[in-house]
């Protein structure tokens, strides 16, 4: 019933178009956005056919130890469908996606599927089918805070105190350009407190809001013409999930993140349905990173798996 077909960079129109009209897909499957690091993964995806049609696609890398990844570039990858995918349909593409992957001398597939918040109409068809046709295994869950915008939770006593000194203060919140001067605060407390370095590196993070100006944005805090801290965020239909978030010394002292959030959430996104944080965790998932947690859930967020699998071919 269904054909599968390795994805061609010829075929990069098709694959976006798929992309835009998705019930379950974001920006990040762009291949615009995928193909930024192109070099740093063996592109393994696949396009799944029903009788000349296009059905779904799957991003996927190659890794080294013969397993396939969903994806080991993004933070979700996942079987992505149209409103036309049923369950049953969905089920006979992962047993034609298994064989195929056999075939090519795979052993085993890592899935991360888009988290629910993010589909635009019900599509976990992919979480049945991978658990009862695939004998799919979680093998690792990290939790997000997410702010349901229709339920909104009052910011918590330790934000709003940082919300009133920052009034105090005099600090503006603008959309902004500067990423450089945002990545100068976010490198320094990512080396001084973890000992790493942010994913983006500034002129990979500058080439994708350049791509992508309506989906990934910057806004900062200043206090007269000094730069407090600010956040990346990653806008899609559904929600707006923070990329990054980072303050100065100086920002951490004067409530500058309690500031520039009470205003995007109560004011720039308060139509969108969900603002995400991210996640909050350690050591693969396993671990709870208790302080940058308690952040979050200070500002009203509340608990979102990313969650995942694994199976053997």
């Amino acid at each position: 019933m269904f054909e599968i077909t390795p994805y061609t960079p010829d075929q990069k129109s098709r694959w976006n178009d798929f992309v835009r009209r998705s019930k379950n897909s974001t920006f990040l499957h762009n291949r615009d956005y995928m193909d930024y690091h192109a070099d740093r993964f063996d592109d393994a995806s696949l396009l799944v056919w029903q009788k000349g049609r296009l059905a779904a696609l799957l991003p996927f890398n190659r890794e080294a130890d013969g397993r396939v990844v969903s994806h080991g570039g993004l933070t979700y990858g996942g079987l992505l469908l149209d409103d036309r995918a049923t369950a049953e349909n969905v089920c006979e593409m992962f047993a034609q996606i298994n064989k195929s992957l056999k075939s090519m001398g795979m052993v085993g597939v890592i899935y991360k599927p888009v988290p629910q918040i993010y589909h635009l109409m019900p599509a976990e068809e992919d979480l049945y089918a991978i658990f009862n046709c695939c004998n799919a295994r979680l093998v690792r869950r990290e939790i997000s805070s997410t702010i349901a915008q229709q339920m909104p939770i009052r910011f918590a006593e330790s934000r709003q105190s940082g919300l009133r000194k920052a009034r105090n203060r005099e600090i503006s919140i603008q959309q902004s350009t500067n990423y450089a001067a945002f990545w100068d605060i976010l490198s320094k407390n990512l080396a001084d407190r973890y000992n790493t370095v942010p994913v983006h590196s500034l002129a990979e993070i500058c080439r994708l809001a350049e791509a992508f100006p309506a989906n990934i944005k910057l806004y900062m805090a200043y206090q007269n013409e000094m730069p407090l801290g600010g956040t990346v965020v990653y806008e899609t239909p559904q929600i707006v999930h923070t990329q990054y978030i980072s303050a100065s010394p100086v920002g951490k002292q004067l409530g500058a993140l309690d500031l520039l959030f009470h205003r995007l959430v109560r004011e720039v996104y308060k139509d969108v349905p969900y603002f995400d944080f991210g996640t909050s965790t350690i050591d693969g998932g396993s671990g709870l990173n208790s302080s940058l947690i308690f952040q979050k859930e200070g500002f009203g967020g509340r608990g979102i798996c990313y969650d995942t699998y694994e199976w053997d071919l």
